[in-house]
């Protein structure tokens, strides 16, 4: 028996770990939110790609979105940071430590909002990091407001209707010149692991918008209770929100090149589209051209959207040296007397 077929008889994988080391902590999620399935397939992705959780770093900003590195890679170093600042804290890490493989997850406040400026920088630096964007279109933990994402028109309750055109993270992205974009749902679980699998073996900054329904602001009508006379009466600690168990949205399997409707929580629907197998995804023109054939149409498309492997990542173009700079001795980061004196006088 090779060692592979020993370990996959032991149901572990490469490096000798099981899938079950590769989770984190129990979510504390709306049940049925589909953050919870996407840290259900950087799970599995991690576990198929022989990841080693100790050399893989995750970052987060402010968000429903940034709490899920906690229920993946349990074993693994996260930094949850300020809001729309994880691109800053990405960066000074991995130019501390080059080796380590990065996730970050955000969502579409952090990203398209407050984030919105460090977004398009990291872009352009071509930082090796996977950038998971949960996409929802509301700020989950301030009762439900538009995000930046939200579709216009789009009518919640508490809200009113959106007057405001979207911003598309995934065309914004292209434009940026990012190397790697890719969209997906949530509730495609064999392609938002596939992605995210291609996201981490590529050599830059990899950028996957995925849907993500929230089942408690899309969904309200019947999910709060008042009580006018309690209300008038009352001095509260804090706000307690009743939110329904419910289940996760999924879709079956389905083919290249065709659509599905999808049906939320509120009755709305959202038409999802796979890209052709004969889809160039190192095209760029093309790429651009079919995410805005899709806003014509109304088709959310899914799947790799452009990728460019050839492009120096932020390390290549500082040069950095093989030792991390985390691991070089002082002796060697700290400038000699004589060295800065010979740059002073160079200067004259």
């Amino acid at each position: 028996m090779t060692a592979t077929e020993h370990q996959a008889s032991q149901n572990t994988n490469l490096v000798g770990l099981s899938r079950a080391e590769y989770r984190g902590a129990p979510s504390t999620l709306c049940q049925g939110c589909g953050h919870n399935g996407i840290a259900a397939q950087i799970v599995a992705a991690c576990y198929e790609m022989n990841i080693v959780p100790e050399n893989m770093v995750k970052f987060s900003g402010i968000g429903c979105s940034s709490k899920s590195p906690t229920y993946f890679l349990g074993r693994s170093f996260c930094f949850n940071g300020l809001h729309g600042r994880m691109p800053s804290l990405a960066t000074g890490a991995l130019f501390a430590d080059k080796t380590l493989e990065a996730i970050g997850v955000s969502g579409d406040g952090d990203t398209a909002s407050i984030g919105f400026g460090q977004f398009k920088h990291l872009i352009r630096r071509n930082l090796p990091l996977v950038y998971i964007i949960e996409n929802n279109g509301v700020y989950g933990l301030t009762k439900g407001q538009f995000s930046a994402t939200a579709e216009k028109g789009l009518e919640l309750k508490r809200q009113g209707v959106n007057p405001f055109t979207p911003v598309d993270l995934a065309m914004e992205a292209l434009i940026s010149d990012a190397t790697f974009v890719a969209r997906s749902f949530a509730g495609d679980p064999k392609q938002v692991k596939e992605i995210i699998k291609a996201a981490i073996a590529h050599q830059g900054i990899a950028v996957i918008d995925i849907i993500s329904p929230c089942v408690t602001f899309h969904n309200h009508e019947n999910s709060f209770h008042s009580y006018s006379f309690g209300k008038s009466h009352e001095e509260p600690l804090h706000e307690i929100t009743l939110v329904l168990a419910r289940d996760e949205i999924t879709v079956e399997d389905f083919e290249s090149g065709t659509t599905r409707e999808v049906t939320m929580y509120d009755g709305s629907t959202v038409m999802l589209k796979k890209l052709e197998n004969e889809y160039n995804p190192t095209d760029k023109h093309q790429a651009l051209r079919t995410l805005e054939e899709a806003a014509e149409n109304n088709w959310l498309i899914t799947g790799l959207i452009y990728v460019n492997p050839n492009v120096p990542t932020l390390f290549s173009k500082y040069n950095l040296p093989d030792t991390p700079l985390n691991r070089t001795p002082t002796s060697k980061l700290r400038p000699t007397a004589q060295s800065l004196e010979d740059l002073n006088q160079s200067m004259f």
